[in-house]
């Protein structure tokens, strides 16, 4: 059963309505029922109840869940996705410096890695998180424009999850951390907001995009220069006698524990995971969201090496999560055959963008992909402990060091 609502009243723009605009907090996504559906957009699937019924049922570890939805009188203007997550720094980030190897480090970084454990290991808290950790990209709020003046919203939506934070304290889960994820830096207004209510603006990885011109996959191919042609060649070459296929929900659910120990063998050596997921969530997808999701096998010799999952959205398609064994990498070129068939099955569903989200940011550049930058705010809620915030940011928020590559022949 959801936990009782907040209700929030804010001052309108006189040229939209009278009606104030108030709101309500769902503990589950069938709670919010019917308003959320009226109100969700209808091009971001990842905001439509469908979607996030599969992942609230098979929930990443540790993670709860929570449902805005903004009204004006009683019509649904806008809804807001909130995810409540356990994080401690010290186990979140699994690298902190680029490399790993310890040979050949001097003294002064040995102990400054040693000392950014430190500070990690005492930074935790439950944060309120606006936005999916599972996702990169704006799929955390929507407001109507028509009913909500965009000028409007990111007061509505801050106060909201103020509000919010109150009622979880009353059911015994204390969030002193509020994070908005993923906003993209054209939003002015939601700068200008947060960034003068005690919220702090600050950059991790950013998106790798890609943009999917192409009649075919040929055409691709063609658009790049001779070295980023030869080299994709190459790498197709080094994949012969490997077996690629989509899988059936039968096949992955004979192939789950394999799926989840390929996942789990790139997502330990990752430098920032807040994320763990959870065993039946891919197939759960596959089960229950076929229309939109797929994933795809590479078997050796009839034994899974790799995978990679896909979700239709829109005109966009999302790169997932996905595994494979690292000790075939290097040999057979895995991840990058990977990020090359990616590529072909985006131009083959006529998708017009290609979201490779964060992570390996130069070898995703190399098939095409571009950096996008997105914005995060985050505030802890005593206002003198929120003074340390932007440096403590600063100090642990891991930085790749990475260098853009241009496939593409100039123009």
């Amino acid at each position: 059963m959801p936990v009782p609502f907040a209700m929030l009243t804010a001052k309108t723009t006189p040229n939209k309505t009278t009606l104030a605009v108030s709101h309500q907090f769902f503990r589950t996504i069938d709670a919010a029922g019917g308003d959320w559906d009226v109100a969700a957009p209808a091009h971001d699937i990842f905001l439509q109840r469908q979607y996030l019924a599969v992942v609230e049922n098979h929930p990443p570890k540790g993670m709860r869940f929570g449902y805005i939805v903004f009204y004006r009188g009683n019509m649904p203007v806008g809804i807001a996705l909130c995810q409540i997550k356990y994080f401690k720094a010290g186990e979140n980030i699994q690298e902190l410096e680029p490399g790993g190897s310890k040979a050949g480090v001097c003294f002064f970084t040995a102990a400054g890695q040693w000392l950014k454990k430190q500070v990690a290991d005492i930074v935790a808290a439950d944060v309120l998180i606006c936005g999916n950790l599972l996702l990169t990209g704006e799929h955390g709020y929507y407001f109507n424009s028509e009913q909500v003046n965009p000028a409007e919203a990111p007061g509505l939506l801050g106060a909201a999850l103020t509000a919010v934070a109150k009622v979880l304290e009353k059911t015994g889960i204390r969030t002193p951390i509020t994070l908005i994820k993923d906003v993209l830096p054209t939003r002015i207004q939601e700068g200008r907001y947060f960034g003068s209510n005690g919220y702090v603006p600050f950059l991790v990885q950013p998106n790798m995009v890609m943009d999917l011109p192409f009649r075919s996959f040929d055409d691709y191919l063609m658009a790049m220069s001779t070295k980023y042609r030869t080299r994709a060649k190459r790498a197709f070459k080094k994949l012969e006698g490997v077996v690629k296929r989509e899988m059936s929900v039968a096949e992955v659910m004979q192939e789950l524990p394999g799926i989840y120990h390929l996942y789990r063998e790139i997502a330990k050596n990752a430098g920032f995971n807040m994320v763990d997921l959870n065993e039946q969530y891919l197939l759960a997808l596959k089960r229950d969201f076929a229309e939109y999701f797929r994933i795809f096998g590479y078997y050796q010799e009839d034994r899974l090496i790799a995978f990679y999952t896909t979700i239709h959205n829109g005109h966009e398609l999302e790169a997932h999560f996905l595994g494979y064994e690292q000790s075939l990498n290097h040999h057979l070129q895995l991840y990058l055959n990977m990020l090359y068939d990616l590529v072909r099955h985006g131009i083959e569903a006529g998708c017009h963008h290609l979201i490779f989200a964060r992570t390996a940011l130069e070898i995703k550049s190399s098939v095409g992909a571009v950096a996008q930058d997105l914005h995060c705010y985050l505030r802890h809620h005593n206002s003198f402990t929120n003074h340390f915030t932007e440096p403590m940011l600063n100090y642990l928020n891991p930085v790749e060091v990475w260098e853009p590559r241009h496939p593409f022949k100039e123009t």
